[in-house]
């Protein structure tokens, strides 16, 4: 290190351009390479709905937002140490995200006339020139004249040497950053060395150009690299995972740890499409991917896949989900195992597919047709996505229903370091299965006998002596023969609910994650705001204030101690990326006041936001008490 070097704890960066500038694969090789260098880390990837949003313009920004740290690092950050902008589209659309003081890293050759009128800057204003941003440190670099200064000689394409300038602002922050540019070279050797080594060799000369252009040009009023420590993270193998990528893995892990084939019948849909790509990548451990023609196709392939004897699996956003309730509703009558991946995105309708959102709890509780009762789990940050993936398999072949996996745009995009799992320490998955019969027994096979949670076994079609019938009817009891009778209807759907409820039985008891079992103030949370939350309730503790915070992992049914837990608390206060659904469904349950904090923005909660909206609420009930 040298002796002009920063030493800093955690740094936020934001690269911003538009959606053809390469942003989303800029911020993927830093974090991968700060993941490496052992760094604690969080992402926050954001980009258009539309496939090819208008060039230019503020709605056709594509972002990329990490903060990394010696620390525990637990969201992608509130305000950015460093925006990269790569045309004047992309600083009107994030300059708010940057703290006062903060540097700018501006390509010029985007703030032209052009382009300052497609960002709808006023005519003759241009923001790197009228005064506007003096309250930041501003580093313009014509990016795009340095590119050509680098490459030119090669004889390459306009466009193919215009794809490049993103590994020009890659060098550079990698040189500000003090980060080795190793391992992006061994991304782009792999990546186009065999097929196109011209093109490689051009990224990895523009890579280097912009990391000696940063350590020559003398362009930093510091003039100093900013190093951040490796983090002290527990021993083990990491690896940098998306939750999409946590899942995929937890999913196949529940596959070869029941010793049983996995069909996924899915249709693409954002942000779960990743799901479908990355388990067709694993045909090899038992693993079959299906796109049907629509949602509907979709999850009735899985539930035959199921009836069948695999693991049905099916995946799907909100939109989806809605069109796959009756037949959801038709696996919880069958009893058939079935894991439904609901990524949710901002709604209602087709809503805002790339922004996330936590509105779809009431649609995962109460969304088909009568009393359909199944269970959900939720992951709380993008490497969870692996464990309760694989909870959600194993819930789901235990007690033959339904579970619904309900993770969030924010999650499946994110990024955290993921300590690799020993398959030792992943749990048994208990499957029963009904024996074949010989036709000499005199009693008739009962496809719906039960144990003592109210599970039948699993009869697989062509087992001797098991025929059975199945439908979507109400089935009389035990025989599973079509019954209208109005006395055993009330008594199957009672057994419905009473096997949900029962699962209680095989799941954790509710922990507390910070703080004490009882007192002032409880945050309750769930999904995607649990880094946020933490952060927060962390902040406080050390400002003195008698706070806990507890996130919820098994939604339905509730954990068994939970109603004793919340009770041990003056307040309960619960934040939701909604307008207010885990709140109502804790009041209805257990009878208790909890307060909601709700945010319905597309975007998660940010520490500083969260912190002041806790003390509001506080400070307003203890207004209220006295």
């Amino acid at each position: 290190m040298s002796t002009t070097d920063q030493v800093r704890e955690d740094v936020t960066i934001r690269f911003a351009g538009d959606s053809g500038d390469g942003m989303q694969l800029t911020g993927s090789l830093f974090t991968n390479t700060t993941a490496l260098l052992g760094n604690d880390l969080r992402t926050l990837p954001e980009f258009p709905a539309e496939i090819r949003a208008p060039q230019g313009t503020v709605p056709g920004v594509s972002s990329f937002q990490l903060q990394f740290g010696s620390t525990r690092i637990l969201t992608p950050g509130d305000e950015c140490d460093a925006l990269v902008v790569m045309n004047s589209a992309a600083l009107k659309a994030n300059l708010s995200l940057l703290k006062k003081g903060g540097t700018i890293i501006a390509n010029t050759a985007g703030f032209d006339k052009k382009n300052l009128n497609l960002a709808k800057y006023p005519e003759g204003i241009n923001p790197l020139e009228d005064g506007s941003l003096s309250e930041y440190e501003v580093i313009e670099i014509d990016v795009n004249s340095m590119v050509k200064e680098a490459i030119g000689d090669m004889g390459l394409g306009y466009k193919d040497e215009d794809r490049t300038k993103n590994m020009f602002v890659l060098g550079l922050l990698y040189w500000m950053y003090n980060r080795p540019m190793e391992s992006t070279m061994d991304f782009l050797n792999q990546k186009f060395g065999k097929k196109n080594p011209q093109i490689a060799d051009a990224n990895i000369r523009v890579l280097k150009a912009g990391y000696y252009y940063g350590e020559t040009a003398e362009i930093f009023n510091s003039r100093t690299q900013i190093t951040v420590e490796q983090a002290d993270l527990e021993p083990g193998t990491y690896r940098n995972i998306t939750g999409n990528e946590a899942l995929v893995l937890g999913l196949v892990a529940a596959a070869r740890k029941s010793n049983m084939p996995m069909f996924l019948g899915t249709y693409p849909i954002t942000p779960a499409s990743d799901v479908l790509h990355g388990l067709a990548k694993h045909k090899k451990f038992g693993i079959t991917t299906f796109q049907a023609e629509d949602e509907i196709a979709a999850c009735a392939s899985a539930i035959g896949a199921s009836f069948g004897g695999s693991i049905g699996v099916t995946s799907s956003s909100g939109p989806g989900i809605a069109l796959k309730g009756e037949a959801i509703g038709l696996a919880v009558m069958l009893e058939l195992p079935l894991v439904v991946l609901n990524i949710q995105r901002a709604g209602p309708s087709t809503g805002m597919p790339t922004k996330t959102e936590q509105a779809d709890l009431m649609q995962a509780v109460y969304g088909r047709n009568g009393e359909s009762p199944l269970l959900i789990v939720a992951p709380k940050s993008p490497a969870d996505c692996f464990e309760m993936a694989f909870e959600a398999v194993r819930i789901s072949l235990e007690h033959m229903t339904p579970v619904i996996f309900l993770s969030d745009g924010y999650i499946a995009n994110g990024s955290e370091p993921w300590k690799f799992p020993q398959e030792k320490d992943l749990v048994d998955i208990n499957v029963e299965f009904e024996k074949p019969r010989h036709a000499e027994e005199d009693a008739p096979f009962m496809p719906y006998k039960r144990d003592d949670r109210l599970v039948r076994k699993w009869a697989i079609p062509g087992t001797a002596g098991i025929e059975h019938r199945v439908g979507g009817l109400e089935k009389e009891d035990v025989t599973g023969n079509v019954s209208y009778d109005p006395d055993n209807h009330q008594k199957m759907t009672n057994i419905r609910r009473d096997k949900r409820d029962l699962v209680a039985n095989n799941i954790p008891e509710q922990d507390i994650d910070q703080g004490n079992e009882s007192g002032d103030v409880l945050i309750l949370g769930w999904g995607g705001t649990y880094g946020s939350i933490k952060t927060v309730v962390h902040q406080l503790r050390k400002e003195g204030m008698d706070i806990s915070h507890a996130h919820l992992r098994y939604i339905n049914p509730f954990p068994k101690n939970l109603e004793k837990l919340l009770k041990g608390f003056k307040q309960v206060i619960v934040p939701e990326i909604n307008d207010g659904q885990l709140v109502r469904l804790i009041r209805s349950e257990f009878m208790i006041p909890a307060k909601p904090i709700n945010k319905v923005k597309g975007r998660p909660f940010g520490v500083s936001e969260l912190k002041q909206e806790i003390l509001d609420l506080i400070g307003e009930e203890q207004a209220v008490i006295s």
